[in-house]
């Protein structure tokens, strides 16, 4: 028994022996066969996990006892089966240092204030992600155009215009402060020529002296020289003050006149003209006239140092004058306003009539167009005739009295000079600086009607730019994601006061889409109008997420909107610019992504110059269609987060309907709430609610199939029955 036990032994020791030399071979032949990539990839592994949690980098390799192999499960799977047969072990050592990455030397970064380390730091992805707005950027908001929803928007600073209008009349004072500078050495310098007739008649030809002679007329021709550069100079600062007046005030005003049309009208693009009449106020000799009137008193005081009598008749003149001038702002206020009332109609007229052209000679309406113009400027016409003929009449009254002046002094001074009282050259000297005193008072008569218009303009361009809603700061809100709420809106457009919008309400859902639907003048557009803010409720609030429309700021409101009107217009310019929307800040890829969704990129690409193509005011060279689908890619500019679509196929063809289709599901998975006013049912294949009006109340509103099985007679089905006026929202 002990024999056969020790034989046992010896079978076991030499099993093991050929076991241990079997494993051997194969991890030798899997290591000889294993490729570089693979190698490679083992040192990565090693690399970063010798680097992870910031442990030493031999770390990871001393949990492995010295001259053991740990094999890769791609050695495993690939070794070859043993043989049976005793391989010479490896040499431990030498197999390590062939697998084993150098060790590196641990290094300490440089610190870095306001480091926080790396618990608090947010990590960096491993794709590169940080682009396009992924999750390696940080939320911004951009209009909705970058980042996701909910993330601040980057504020656009708009003007106070209230600050602008100070700006301008700032720097309209400065200016007016140094012309009138130069206005008083002018006036001192007219005194030269009274004084030098006045030194020939009493000293020059009494004396006969050439060398007085001399002096005199040049230091006379040198003051007079002067005079007129002065006088060129304060030209050339109003003229400059005028320009920096329109440049300055130019753009507040056209911004708060479209702000303004919020109203419903449009009557204050009218004040552009008003800064126009305010620069050619500013360049007219009625102002020189005005500005010369506060030195009047200095040459009256002239003539009183040359005989009180004479200085008496000069105030006695001033006085008649003045009370000329009032008499003729008395007779004049009212014609002038009406003379411009109606040719502020007039001048609407035109502009209408530019804008339908096309209609006007397809029907020929040409002779009525030109009716009402002449009506209304036939009106203007005649009252301004009304109001010039007493202006003429007091003008003439004035200038007569003037001149009656002067004829006074000269005989009341020729008087003097028989009593002894004085010399016949003071007697020239009085006579021209009378008339320079009393020739200031002359042209502010004559020019008052100009001062008039002055006046209303400036005090409507001072309303417009003070009261213009731009002037108070919004805060600057998370950018919005989607949902609108209408609540009790109420709508009476002034002055007809008929009520267009009665009771109004319902709520859309970030990703909802709704379609409007109703008769003809059930005000389906007015509602679509109130919902992207170009006109406000009467009464009522719209929302955007939760906040009213009027309470958003203005720019972050209007890149996250967009709006397809019915009546289709586009800007002068390119059709680039037009899709972007007139922003120079837009980029290709965001029109190509436009152009693309509303289906217009291959018409675009017919184009000879594709979309530098220039557009004019009405819509030439494009037909209806292709300005309809080119507002609708304007629309979807900028991936906003409500769209309102007003008739968006009512000059569409089939392609035209088919990229409408792949605009309003696009819209659908990007979650964006899309309300379209529609007469046409193929589209409301496309929403998830419907909304009908009638005569500007809900007459239904719920769920597309509900409203649907309702209208054609199906009842409301199974489902929920739609909410009518005074059930529900």
């Amino acid at each position: 028994m002990a024999e056969i036990d020790a034989a046992v032994r010896e079978l076991k020791s030499l099993a093991r022996d050929e076991g241990k030399a079997g494993a051997s071979e194969q991890t030798k032949e899997a290591v000889s066969t294993q490729p570089v990539g693979e190698t490679a990839k083992v040192y990565q592994l090693n690399s970063a996990q010798s680097q992870a949690g910031h442990d030493k980098p031999t770390e990871g390799l001393r949990r492995e006892k010295p001259g053991v192999q740990t094999p890769q499960p791609e050695a495993k799977a690939n070794a070859a089966p043993a043989q049976g047969r005793a391989e010479p072990k490896a040499d431990p050592v030498s197999r390590e240092d062939k697998f084993v990455p150098p060790q590196r030397e641990k290094r300490t970064g440089p610190v870095i204030d306001g480091d926080t380390g790396p618990l608090t730091r947010k990590p960096r992805p491993r794709d590169g992600g940080g682009g396009g707005g992924g999750a390696g950027r940080p939320p911004t908001g951009g209009g909705g155009n970058g980042g996701p929803p909910g993330g601040f928007q980057k504020r656009v600073e708009m003007p106070d215009f209230a600050v602008s209008f100070k700006n301008g009349l700032t720097a309209v004072r400065k200016n007016i402060a140094v012309v009138m500078l130069f206005t008083v050495m002018t006036n001192v310098l007219v005194l030269a020529i009274p004084i030098y007739l006045f030194q020939i008649s009493d000293r020059v030809l009494t004396s006969r002296s050439v060398d007085t002679l001399v002096m005199l007329s040049i230091v006379v021709a040198a003051a007079v020289v002067l005079q007129m550069v002065f006088d060129a100079i304060r030209r050339f600062i109003l003229m400059r003050t005028a320009v920096e007046v329109g440049a300055q005030l130019g753009g507040p005003i056209l911004a708060a006149a479209a702000r303004s049309s919020l109203n419903g009208t449009a009557r204050d693009y009218q004040v552009l003209g008003d800064l126009q009449q305010i620069r050619s106020f500013i360049t007219s000799g009625t102002l020189l006239s005005f500005l010369d009137v506060p030195l009047a008193p200095l040459f009256v005081l002239a003539v009183f140092l040359i005989h009180p009598h004479l200085g008496m008749i000069v105030i006695a003149s001033s006085l008649v004058l003045m009370s000329v001038a009032l008499v003729n702002q008395k007779m004049t206020a009212q014609h002038f306003a009406e003379a411009n009332g109606f040719l502020s109609r007039a001048t609407l007229h035109v502009d209408s009539m530019s804008r339908n052209s096309q209609i006007i000679n397809a029907m020929a309406m040409i002779p009525e167009a030109v009716k009402i113009w002449g009506r209304d400027t036939a009106f203007s016409l005649k009252s301004q005739v009304r109001a010039q003929d007493r202006n003429i009449v007091l003008a003439s009254l004035s200038k007569s009295f003037r001149l009656l002046t002067q004829v006074s002094m000269l005989g009341w001074g020729a008087y003097l000079a028989i009593d002894n009282q004085m010399t016949g050259g003071m007697v020239i000297a009085a006579s021209i600086i009378a008339s320079r005193a009393l020739t200031p008072i002359e042209g502010a008569i004559e020019g008052w009607n100009s001062f008039t218009q002055f006046r209303a303009s400036f005090q409507r361009v001072r309303s417009l730019l003070q009261s213009s809603p731009f002037n108070f700061q919004r805060l600057l809100l998370p950018a919005p994601q989607g949902r609108l709420d209408v609540d009790r809106v109420l709508y009476v457009p002034p002055p007809t006061k008929k009520v267009i919008l009665n009771g109004v309400s319902f709520t859309l859902m970030p990703g909802e889409s709704l379609a409007v639907i109703g008769n003809s003048g059930s005000g389906k557009t007015t509602l679509g109008k109130m919902l992207v803010g170009s006109i406000l409720p009467t009464s009522g609030s719209v929302r955007l997420d939760l906040m009213d429309l009027r309470n958003w700021d203005q720019r972050q409101f209007g890149e996250n909107i967009g709006y397809l009107p019915q009546d289709v217009q586009l800007f002068p310019g390119t059709i680039k610019a037009n899709i972007a929307r007139m922003r120079d800040d837009a980029s290709d890829e965001q029109i190509y992504e436009a152009a693309a969704l509303a289906d217009v990129h291959e018409m675009i690409a017919s184009f000879p110059q594709g979309y530098e193509t220039f557009v004019a005011g009405d819509g030439a060279p494009l037909s209806g269609g292709q300005k309809q689908r080119i507002a609708l890619a304007r629309a979807f500019f900028g991936n906003p987060r409500l769209v309102v679509l007003d008739e968006p196929n009512s000059n569409l063809d089939s392609p035209g309907e088919v990229a409408l289709a792949k605009a309003l599901a696009h819209a659908k998975r990007q979650n964006i709430t899309v309300v379209t006013i529609t007469q046409r049912t193929a589209l409301l294949n496309h929403v998830d609610k419907i909304l009908v009006l009638n005569s500007g109340t809900v007459a239904m509103f719920g769920e597309r199939q509900q409203v649907l099985n309702v209208l054609t007679g199906k009842g409301a089905g199974q489902g929920q029955v739609p909410e009518r006026p005074g059930e529900g929202s």
